[in-house]
């Protein structure tokens, strides 16, 4: 049988982050992004999450599922953390951090690189202070915080794409795919 996306369980509602505390509602937000673009991806065939469906423009699902994992390493691993790494796919060098050279053959390791990511992100923000902060590669001082927002909208951004790509995909239209 081929590879589909999987189906998601949504560990986040929207409602239940109204009035948390700072670090919770972040973190919640972040989860309820994450879990947005694995649902529009959800149930997809390999093929179909490699297609690109808005002409002139070359974003796939798979290319934001790729995108978004170099990303959660980019600002989590390698910028707050400090860690040694390269890159998942492609980097900032190329300009497009995964977006382009999608292969619907490599859809599953790069669905699986998303969720690893995912994991080794929160990994590495758990315990510390959201006033914790950083060098980024230009210089520029920055805390955890401005990581778990800086996600946040880049989520929302790729998200609102996600939506158009899965429309155009099959029609499916929603939070849940």
């Amino acid at each position: 049988m081929a590879w589909a996306a999987p189906p998601v369980v949504r560990t986040v509602e929207l409602g239940s982050l109204g009035v948390l505390p700072e670090r919770q509602m972040l973190e919640g937000w972040l989860q309820w992004h994450r879990e947005t673009l694995m649902a529009k991806c959800a149930g997809l065939p390999a093929v179909d999450m490699a297609r690109t469906t808005v002409a002139p423009s070359t974003l796939s699902l798979l290319g934001l599922v790729r995108h978004m994992a170099e990303i959660e390493r980019w600002w989590f691993r390698r910028s707050f953390a400090g860690e040694a790494l390269g890159d998942v796919f492609t980097g900032p060098e190329d300009g497009n951090e995964g977006l382009d050279g999608v292969e619907a053959a490599d859809a599953a390791r790069a669905f699986e690189s998303f969720l690893t990511e995912i994991r080794l992100s929160d990994a590495a923000a758990a315990g510390r202070d959201l006033d914790e902060t950083f060098r980024s590669a230009g210089g520029v001082s920055l805390s955890l915080r401005w990581v778990y927002c800086v996600m946040i909208q880049e989520y929302a951004r790729h998200n609102g794409h996600a939506d158009l790509l899965r429309e155009r995909t099959d029609g499916a239209t929603g939070d849940s795919g």
